[in-house]
């Protein structure tokens, strides 16, 4: 009895040397394409070193739409600008931080200050540092800078490159009237603390009962005047499960003084 032929199986079709096939219809990204996320990706991870190395006094928060766009507050605690809350935005242009990428600073709060302009509330980043170096400039150097400007008290000889030529000129010829103006610009930034701009993540609202009850209580356990510390030091003394021990607390008794009235 004769055998059939055993007809071998069609092999299969060949994965190629470079790994499993892409699925149908998925795109490739173009080295643009990673480029930009991994520059994105760099920005986040900046953004998350400023929990430890922000200047104290100011404060960052991402915008909800653009990942380049942040939100920021300072709060200046002595010289002429002292009691002054000054809003900002800080946005980084596409390709920061390469060489030579600026971010850029302006306030919403109007700031009388040489270092601002007057009208668009543009900070001289590109003043102070003329050559941006991707290894050595980050957002905290930004940061510190926006700060430094509300305590200086020297300007240098190149006075043209300063934004605000009339409030550098009054700043060298009548400090006084110099001084009128900035108190003058403080008054009207804690008038505006309340108004929030559209879009912005940094908002303020008005104080109600339980912030002045948690106020009080944290003074009562901790006892300390933040003047005196400095932010490691209060990070070490005031932890976050305490911190919501007494915003639980705090809740409580409003809530209870409440329904006493």
């Amino acid at each position: 009895m004769s055998r059939m032929p055993i007809t071998p199986s069609p092999s299969r079709p060949s994965q190629g040397t470079s790994g499993s096939r892409r699925r149908s219809g998925q795109p490739t990204p173009s080295s643009m394409d990673r480029e930009q996320a991994m520059r994105d990706y760099k920005l986040t991870i900046e953004y998350k070193h400023l929990k430890q190395h922000c200047p104290v006094g100011v404060y960052l928060l991402p915008s909800f739409d653009d990942i380049r766009l942040f939100h920021g507050v300072v709060f200046v605690r002595r010289g002429m600008f002292t009691n002054g809350v000054f809003k900002f935005e800080l946005r980084c242009p596409l390709k920061y931080n390469d060489a030579g990428t600026h971010p850029s600073v302006k306030f919403t709060s109007y700031v009388y200050n040489p270092h601002v302009h007057p009208t668009t509330g543009e900070v001289d980043i590109k003043r102070e540092y003329p050559r941006w170096d991707s290894n050595r400039h980050f957002l905290t150097t930004v940061l510190t800078y926006v700060k430094r400007i509300f305590y200086t008290r020297e300007y240098e000889d190149k006075d043209d490159q300063y934004p605000n030529q009339e409030a550098l000129k009054l700043y060298k010829t009548d400090l006084e009237g110099f001084r009128r103006r900035v108190a003058e610009c403080v008054r009207e930034s804690q008038k505006g603390v309340y108004m929030n701009e559209n879009g912005s993540t940094m908002k303020f609202t008005k104080e109600e009962k339980a912030h002045e009850i948690l106020r009080d209580l944290m003074k009562q356990r901790y006892g300390a005047n933040d003047d005196k510390m400095n932010a490691d030091d209060i990070a070490r003394v005031v932890t976050r499960e305490e911190t919501l021990e007494l915003i639980k607390q705090a809740r409580g008794l409003a809530m209870a003084r409440s329904n006493e009235e």
